[in-house]
């Protein structure tokens, strides 16, 4: 089973990422716009650099996203206070609301794939990913 343990976690993290991306689709996001509204929301104001460095995606990449986003309405693009020559992206209403409602639907999302555990499993199970998920 060790030999195969990474493989079964990347199999397992594929199949919550496709849950939360059909949980996502009834809001007509894509998990990568979820998230980076997620991160506009807990920063409260983002240049698009930090929103690429904290999706792990290219600059031009993140631009994309927030594209999508302010199409929709749910951020909106301002001038940073500290350098006239950036823009920061900020959280709308709207954006705050949906924000809510999408952590709301992953949560459920997340029981729903974690349901098949004990609660004793669940807690071995998040002791186990906290060890892994240690910085080193």
């Amino acid at each position: 089973m060790s030999d195969n343990a990474g493989e079964l976690l990347m199999s397992a993290a594929r199949v919550l990422r496709r849950g939360y991306g059909a949980a996502l689709a009834e809001w007509e996001i894509t998990p990568a716009q979820s998230r980076a509204l997620r991160i506009v929301c807990e920063l409260e104001s983002a240049r698009i650099s930090v929103v690429a460095e904290k999706l792990r995606i290219a600059p031009r990449s993140a631009t994309e996203v927030v594209d999508a986003l302010e199409k929709r309405g749910l951020v909106t693009r301002v001038d940073d206070r500290l350098d006239r020559r950036a823009t920061c992206v900020l959280a709308t209403e709207e954006g705050i609301r949906l924000r809510t409602v999408l952590d709301e639907a992953r949560t459920a999302e997340a029981e729903r794939f974690l349901s098949v555990l004990t609660t004793d499993e669940r807690a071995e199970l998040a002791r186990i990913l906290a060890r892994l998920a240690e910085e080193r």
